[in-house]
């Protein structure tokens, strides 16, 4: 049974603001707690923004999709029911200045016919496909999988009928906990197979890159970026890079294919 549309202001209340209470996930049992009601199960992927990517000229298959958004488009393509979101649970709740708090959420799969109807609307799959591209438009990042707190805070199920599309900022989402949760969260967003990011010779240390890391995977060593096995492959970073040093590579013998296959081994929609 789905939450009524009243559950919304103590869904808001219940947000954690402040990533220092997230590192309580790390206490051993308290975790273990918070992963089997939450996050069990869970596999998220990070796709970077398409206009940052570049394809591995190594692959000559010209007639292949490669761009990050295939891996969305795949899974609209294939499901049974597409529902758009109103709002983001996430900015809404921390109030977001920077994004646009009405950007929310697609869901797909028989589990999504069951959310509050007044927290958005059932689309077609070229409506789906326009709003995504209207969120990477804004700047936000999309990861796409299973997420069990989608079905919690719904009051929806069951999860291995429910794909999740986020459109995430990095100032208000979920996502902005990575560096404080631990393993046993973290691990639970991955980058794309296929996906690389490298820093070429242009770098001249100047650190923006690390200030728009949401996982904080980059740092500076003298004056160059490093990029460490943190990253997930969103992208920001070379997409405000000033120099053009930083790329992102998608290799089409790896993606969408992997991904998708994960995915669909997880969720059935």
């Amino acid at each position: 049974m789905s939450r009524p549309a009243w559950a919304l202001t103590f869904i808001k209340k219940a947000f954690i603001r402040d990533e220092r209470k997230m590192a309580a996930a790390k206490l051993p049992v308290f975790g273990r707690m918070v992963e089997k009601f939450l996050f069990e199960d869970d596999h998220l992927v990070c796709l970077p923004r398409d206009q940052v990517v570049e394809v591995n000229r190594e692959v000559e298959d010209p007639g292949q999709t490669v761009l990050p958004s295939a891996l969305a488009e795949h899974f609209i393509d294939r499901a049974s029911y597409l529902f758009l979101m109103n709002f983001c649970i996430c900015r809404e709740s921390m109030e977001c200045k920077d994004f646009p708090r009405q950007k929310g959420c697609l869901f797909m799969g028989e589990a999504a016919r069951d959310i509050n109807p007044d927290w958005g609307r059932p689309v077609k799959p070229d409506e789906a496909k326009a709003h995504l591209a209207e969120c990477r438009d804004a700047g936000l990042i999309h990861f796409v999988g299973r997420s069990k707190l989608d079905t919690v805070w719904l009051g929806i199920g069951p999860g291995k009928k429910l794909l999740t599309i986020c459109s995430c900022c990095p100032c208000c989402c979920i996502t902005r906990g990575l560096p404080y949760v631990g393993d046993r969260f973290a691990g639970k967003i991955h980058r794309a197979p296929g996906v690389s990011v490298t820093v070429g010779e242009e770098c001249v240390g100047c650190g923006v890159c690390a200030s728009a890391c949401f996982a904080r995977a980059i740092e500076v060593s003298g004056d160059r970026a490093v990029i460490s096995a943190e990253c997930r492959g969103c992208g920001r970073c070379a997409g405000v890079c000033p120099q053009g040093a930083i790329r992102v590579t998608v290799d089409p013998r790896f993606f969408p294919g992997e991904s998708a296959k994960n995915i669909a081994g997880l969720v059935d929609i």
